[in-house]
């Protein structure tokens, strides 16, 4: 056992020196990295597989030609003319967009029209308010006539009470048209010019209507012929009343002339 680890030593220690001393005479450089394998060596390699020990850039992978089926086929790019041509669909971005101008439309519209009918409904309640207003003060008389309505009011309310109470026990159209008879002749004798602003008022209401118009014509002129043929039959008969009474004086008269 001993021989044999003595025999190595020997045969070692040779082998060391010759490795010194090819070192000092052939020099080579030591790299901490892999040595490049782009310069070729003179070494021949001790494998048989060569294409391990090549370089990257040597190895290259090969070109397909164009027919090759490796090589995807891509279309020619569109020229601008295609693009332009091409129609394009609304995004839903803009559909959603116009969806949104039609609805902000209709409530636009729809806040519009309510506003104008509140104007409308609101004008109207004024200019009717500004109308009765109006009419009622147009009814009183003026200051310069010298006519007061309260008392004027009382007596044609007492004279309408007093026509009721004479026709309470007539018919129906008795019992309505004494009150009203009583109650305008009185208003007439007593308050004159507010009964002609009445009547004013009533027949602008009337014109509206020309039937009622018509009527009311037909049936006021009526009553003035009435009223003036009365007036002249009282005139006549008064003249023949006094053209008797004065016939029946003269005789008296003569009677008690001859009677001296």
């Amino acid at each position: 056992m001993a021989a044999r680890v003595l025999l190595r030593q020997r045969v070692a220690a040779p082998f060391m020196a010759a490795s010194l001393v090819g070192g000092a005479l052939i020099p080579s450089v030591a790299m901490a990295e892999a040595p490049s394998y782009d310069h070729p060596s003179s070494k021949k390699p001790i494998y048989d597989d060569v294409e391990t020990f090549l370089s990257p850039k040597a190895i290259t992978t090969p070109v397909p030609s164009p027919a090759s089926e490796t090589i995807p086929q891509t279309s020619p790019p569109s020229g601008p003319s295609e693009q332009a041509h091409k129609p394009h669909g609304p995004t839903p971005t803009d559909r959603l967009a116009v969806e949104i101008g039609k609805a902000r439309l209709f409530l636009h519209r729809y806040a519009a029209a309510t506003e104008d009918a509140v104007n409308g409904a609101v004008d109207s309640a004024f200019h009717l308010e500004q109308s009765f207003t109006s009419t009622v003060a147009s009814l009183a008389p003026p200051r310069e006539s010298g006519e007061t309505l309260m008392p004027g009011l009382v007596y044609v309310l007492v004279a309408s009470m007093a026509g009721s109470i004479v026709a309470r026990n007539r018919n129906v159209l008795v019992r309505a048209s004494v009150p009203l008879a009583l109650g305008v002749g009185a208003g007439w004798l007593l308050l004159p010019v507010t009964m002609t602003n009445v009547s004013d008022l009533l027949w602008r209401y009337e014109s509206r209507l020309p039937a009622l118009a018509d009527a009311h014509l037909r049936t006021r002129d009526g009553i003035r012929d009435a009223w003036s043929f009365a007036r002249v039959h009282v005139d006549v008969g008064r003249s023949y009343v006094n053209d008797k009474v004065g016939d029946a004086r003269d005789v008296v008269e003569s009677w008690v002339k001859k009677g001296k």
